[in-house]
């Protein structure tokens, strides 16, 4: 058999397809093409995900450095405080110094968590326990609520 003798029986087989027979691949097709798109999704996102591990490996780098220097600075001011006072003085005071910052950020981070106590969504709750009870029919619907959700 020759190779466009081939080709037109194929194109014979397509051709002569019925309705029903092409419909029946469509499940097959829809299938293999979801597996495909979710390849390429899969095979997208490992890029991504290296592309932004490497970019978090180089921040952090970098942030350690900045604390470094912050250390640097920190030693530098004590120094410079020891040129007016003992050095064993100076560095005490740079260390009360941070004990009192760390103190009034301390205060400030525990009245934030004190406002967020208890951590329970009331209002969705509350919201849920009266679509319970009027699907129970028991009380009565907020006026608010009867025009937006029913």
């Amino acid at each position: 058999m020759t190779e466009s003798t081939r080709a037109d029986s194929i194109h014979h087989a397509k051709k002569s397809r019925s309705l029903f027979g092409l419909l029946s691949d469509i499940p097959t097709l829809v299938t293999d093409l979801v597996k495909g798109e979710i390849a390429l999704l899969k095979q997208e996102l490992i890029a991504k995900a290296k592309v932004f591990g490497i970019g978090a490996g180089l921040i952090v780098g970098a942030l350690l450095f900045l604390f470094l220097m912050v250390l640097c600075l920190i030693g530098a001011g004590i120094a410079a405080l020891s040129l007016v006072m003992p050095l064993w003085l100076a560095a005490l005071l740079v260390a009360a110094l941070f004990l009192v910052i760390a103190a009034g950020l301390g205060f400030l981070g525990y009245t934030q968590i004190k406002k967020g106590l208890p951590p329970l969504p009331k209002k969705t709750i509350d919201s849920v326990k009266a679509d319970i009870k009027a699907v129970k029919g028991v009380g009565r619907i907020p006026r608010s609520d009867v025009g937006g959700r029913f």
